[in-house]
């Protein structure tokens, strides 16, 4: 029995040292991988690094940009009341547009009767006129009217003779 213990001893012993060197594979393993994460993550908090600042250098151009935007929007806000001012006088001369127009067409419309009555008494007075200028034309033809000249001696008149 106590060789059957030595034994015991011996394979307990020889197992233990396999364990141990598996033990050991195992973690000469995880230093390899824990030393190439730890490489991993210096790499990536470098990278980390370069990509907070070009986000924080992003955050102030738009910030910036937001800010120019406010300025033209309000800017803008007052063009476009400026074009709603402009849009309400066109709209308002429109309307007294059309208010004098409807007023001189319901004037016309009452004073057709007249209009149409002066129009005829023109075209009247046109053609006397231009009756008138004809007979002025035919009576002319043939006969001279001569002016006396204001420097020559004028003869006495038969009666005053």
């Amino acid at each position: 029995m106590v060789n059957l213990l030595y034994i015991a001893a011996i394979v307990a012993a020889v197992a233990f040292l396999i364990l141990c060197i598996s033990l050991s594979m195992t973690l000469g393993s995880l230093k390899k991988t824990m030393k190439s994460m730890s490489e991993t993550m210096d790499g990536l908090k470098d990278q980390l690094e370069g990509v907070t600042t070009e986000t924080t250098e992003l955050l102030h151009k738009t910030n910036a940009l937001a800010d120019d935007i406010q300025q033209k929007s309000e800017k803008l806000n007052t063009v476009v009341d400026a074009v709603k001012g402009v849009g309400e006088s066109v709209n308002g001369l429109n309307q007294s547009v059309r208010k004098v127009t409807d007023s001189i067409t319901t004037e016309a419309e009452r004073n057709s009767e007249k209009v149409a009555q002066v129009i005829q008494w023109g075209n009247v007075a046109m053609n006397i006129a231009n009756r008138v200028k004809e007979m002025k034309s035919t009576r002319s033809t043939g006969w001279t009217v001569y002016k006396a000249n204001p420097n020559q001696k004028r003869l006495p008149s038969p009666n005053q003779r």
